[in-house]
C-alpha cells in the first residue's frame, strides 16, 4: 500500500495534554485531502493483581463521557521520564500501592486514526502500600475484583473503557499461555 504524502501541517491547538493538528495530504490517487491529527505523548497502562489473586481497577468520573467508568490504572509519561518508572508512579498515586514486579504484556495504539498516542501495557504484581500523593487523583476510587468475576464483566460490557478492554484481553491471552506452558 503507498503512503499518502504530507504536503502541509499546520498546529490549531496547543494544550497541556494534547496537540491537534491539521494535515493536508495527497492521497495515492492524487487528490488532496485534510486529517485532523491529535499528538498526544505516549502513555502507560497496568494490569494490577494483589496478592489474593485480586485485579485493582480504579473507578473514576470522566467529564468526556459524563460518568464514572471502571478502568485498569493509566497515566502518562513525564517528560523523558522511563516508561517502568511512570508505571510504578501512576501505581502509587492511584492505587497506593508500588509494584516490586513488572512484566510488559505489549503496547499499543489508542486511536489511530486520529491520534498519536501509543499506550505501553504491564502487569504488576507483589504489591506494597505506597502512596504517592497526586492532584488529580483525589476522585479516584480502587476496586479489587476477582479474575472470574472480570471475565465476566468484560462479557457483558461492564468495563466499557477501550484501553481496559485491551490490556485485560492482552493479560487473560498472557495467562492463558503460561498455563499452556
Amino acid at each position: 500500500m503507498k503512503p499518502a504524502k504530507t504536503l502541509a501541517s499546520e498546529v490549531v491547538f496547543n494544550g497541556h495534554a494534547v496537540k491537534l493538528r491539521v494535515d493536508t495530504i495527497q492521497m495515492p490517487d492524487g487528490r488532496q485531502t485534510k486529517r485532523e491529527i491529535i499528538e498526544h505523548s505516549p502513555c502507560i497502562a497496568v494490569v494490577a493483581i494483589d496478592e489474593k489473586d485480586n485485579i485493582l481497577l480504579v473507578n473514576q468520573y470522566r467529564e468526556a463521557v459524563g460518568q464514572a467508568l471502571l478502568e485498569i490504572v493509566a497515566g502518562g509519561i513525564d517528560g523523558d521520564e522511563e516508561v517502568e518508572t511512570a508505571v510504578k508512579r501512576e501505581m502509587q498515586e492511584e492505587t497506593g500501592y508500588l509494584p516490586r514486579k513488572l512484566v510488559r504484556l505489549g503496547g499499543y495504539y489508542l486511536a489511530p486514526g486520529y491520534s498519536t498516542e501509543f499506550m505501553h501495557l504491564y502487569m504488576a504484581t507483589d504489591l506494597v502500600p505506597s502512596r504517592l500523593t497526586a492532584e488529580d487523583t483525589e476522585g479516584i476510587k480502587v476496586v479489587k475484583i476477582k479474575l472470574p468475576e472480570i471475565r465476566k464483566m468484560l462479557a457483558e460490557g461492564k468495563i466499557s473503557d477501550g484501553k481496559s478492554i485491551a490490556g485485560l484481553y492482552m493479560f487473560l491471552d498472557y495467562q492463558n499461555k503460561l498455563k499452556s506452558q
